[in-house]
């Protein structure tokens, strides 16, 4: 899991009725319950101890309202990601631009080669998931955009 789906599953948890909340794959388990007070190290000790002999699991599903809207541009190769074509320049986008079909939304440059990436269709830029000048991989989200008719 990415570090922006947590901050997501974590908002979405913040808005959320539930309070307790146990999420778990092959690599972690995040366990969060919002009814917890502030813990001593002493009584955290004696707490795990209670509660690795009585576990308790509530399993939470995903509610609709927990969906993010939108599509995502993904990156087409490995690279670094750039917003604008030079340091002094604006982005060529940001969050709430119209773009039209064939505008560049960023570059990303690979073996010192700067590839324009293009948008595929028209849509509305609600999201830039990823900082400038970081590295990116194959597949990895850059926007999350709105299509437009």
């Amino acid at each position: 899991m990415e570090l922006k789906d947590l901050k997501r599953l974590l908002e979405a948890f913040d808005k959320s009725k539930t309070n307790i909340l146990e999420f778990e794959t092959d690599e972690f388990r995040i366990y969060l319950d919002k009814s917890a007070t502030h813990i001593t190290p002493q009584q955290e000790v004696n707490q795990t101890v209670v509660e690795t002999s009585t576990p308790v699991v509530q399993k939470v599903e995903a509610k609709p309202e927990c969906e993010v809207e939108g599509e995502l541009i993904t990156s087409p190769m490995v690279g670094t990601f750039y917003q604008a074509p030079s340091p002094d320049s604006p982005p060529y986008v940001k969050v709430g631009d119209k773009v039209k079909k064939g505008q560049t939304l960023c570059i990303i440059e690979a073996m010192k080669i700067m590839n324009e990436l293009e948008a595929e269709f028209d849509c509305e830029i609600l999201e830039v998931l990823i900082e400038d000048g970081q590295p990116v991989e194959f597949d990895t989200p850059l926007f999350r955009v709105k299509r437009l008719s």
